[in-house]
């Protein structure tokens, strides 16, 4: 089976096997799925909605985030670890924000990196649910699935998986693809355990690189 035949039967199965699938950032407004996902770097996205809300409590829209301190942005996200580095940043980009885009998130991807802190990662998160264009966000699960499946081989640079999958993955699934791959490399294919081959959708053909 080439790449290619093995990408769009992933995809298939997976969207099979997990139809409803999202992102498990909670957020109403487009900036707050901008800060959300820069406190989620090495941090489990069920801690980062816990402490987000009590952020986004005390400061309600851009402009406030945007006026706070980032040592009084630091006291509430601390608990998400990197406390002072994702504080200054968060700080930075609801400034830039407030500042050059009115508060609004831009909905272009260049202009999305140029925001403090918002990497290829974050930028394409935004891109795909936010504004609903394709996108590829290589997070921790999106590389390892893609290597063990054989998608990619040996690659653990985020922008080369991207690369290599914008190849694969048909554009208008490439959001959902990854947020299935979330789902799949929490519940089957984990990190932190011997994955449950048997119990997988893709066992068949699968790769297996483990």
């Amino acid at each position: 089976m080439t790449k290619e035949k093995l990408a769009l039967e992933t995809v298939r199965r997976l969207k099979e096997e997990y139809p409803l699938t999202h992102c498990t950032l909670d957020y109403d407004e487009a900036w707050k799925l901008l800060v959300s996902v820069r406190l989620a770097a090495q941090c489990t996205d069920a801690r980062v909605n816990v402490v987000a809300l009590q952020l986004f409590a005390q400061y309600p829209s851009v402009q406030a985030l945007a006026q706070a301190e980032p040592d009084e942005i630091e006291a509430i996200v601390k608990p998400c670890g990197l406390g002072h580095s994702k504080a200054r940043d968060i700080s930075a980009c609801m400034r830039q924000l407030d500042e050059q885009f009115d508060g609004q998130v831009p909905a272009d991807f260049d202009t999305l990196l140029s925001l403090p802190g918002v990497g290829r990662k974050s930028a394409n998160l935004i891109m795909g649910d936010v504004f609903g264009k394709p996108a590829i966000v290589t997070d921790t699960h999106c590389i390892r699935l893609s290597n063990r499946i054989g998608l990619v081989r040996q690659i653990k640079e985020p922008k080369k998986v991207e690369m290599a999958l914008w190849k694969l993955i048909p554009p208008e699934e490439s959001n959902d693809f990854c947020h299935r791959l979330v789902d799949h490399g929490r519940k089957i294919c984990t990190a932190r355990t011997k994955p449950y081959c048997e119990q997988c959708v893709l066992n068949d053909i699968c790769k297996k690189n483990i």
